[in-house]
């Protein structure tokens, strides 16, 4: 007759028994939530490191970075719109480099005062004239207040041919009064320092 299993014999029957469909399920639950964890840690890792990226470029120490980067990769073309981007100058249809914030003001009183010059020869809407005299009156004032003297522009040809524009339009006025009706002559000279400040601009 065999003998009794002993308590020990049994106890390690007990503890290595396999597990229970209770206990599978609860596992089988915790391996795609470990997943899950693990899938959302790696994502956060890769948003902070886009994060950084993206901070870095928005500082100057991280703009060079990008651009020795894209020149690196052959990208010179993309390098040379950001520093385009950020160059506070401009090359002109002359060749010259002159300051963006200078071409614009200058751009915008040759469009202004040449739109002001042609409307006052239409017939008919005499408010419409009106809105681009006091748009022309507008770019000459911020022109001047902005540049007048300023050495870095005042021997341009640019600027000495808007000067001597405005001079011809302020010195008609003074003498013949601000309702006086422009001559054709005054205003071809006007027209034509316009036209060749355009040149250089």
């Amino acid at each position: 007759m065999p003998a009794p299993p002993s308590s020990m014999s049994l106890l390690s029957r007990c503890c290595s028994s396999s597990p229970t469909p209770k206990q599978q399920t609860v596992d089988s639950k915790r391996q795609p939530i470990r997943g899950a964890r693990l899938l959302l840690t790696r994502r956060a890792q890769v948003f902070s490191l886009l994060a950084g990226a993206a901070v870095a470029v928005v500082s100057p120490a991280g703009r060079a970075r990008a651009v020795e980067e894209v020149e690196g990769a052959g990208g010179e073309g993309v390098v040379g719109a950001i520093k385009s981007l950020f160059d506070p100058n401009e090359e002109t249809k002359a060749g010259k480099v002159l300051p963006k914030a200078y071409l614009k003001a200058a751009r915008e009183v040759v469009r202004t005062l040449r739109e002001s010059l042609e409307e006052k020869d239409a017939a008919g809407d005499s408010a419409k004239f009106r809105r681009g005299a006091d748009s022309a009156k507008v770019s000459i004032r911020e022109f001047l207040g902005g540049w007048r003297g300023q050495q870095s522009v005042a021997k341009e040809e640019s600027y000495v041919a808007l000067e001597k524009a405005i001079r011809s339009l302020a010195e008609f006025y003074s003498k013949a009064g601000p309702f006086a009706s422009l001559p054709g002559d005054v205003k071809n000279k006007i027209l034509d320092d316009l036209n060749a400040a355009e040149a250089y601009l």
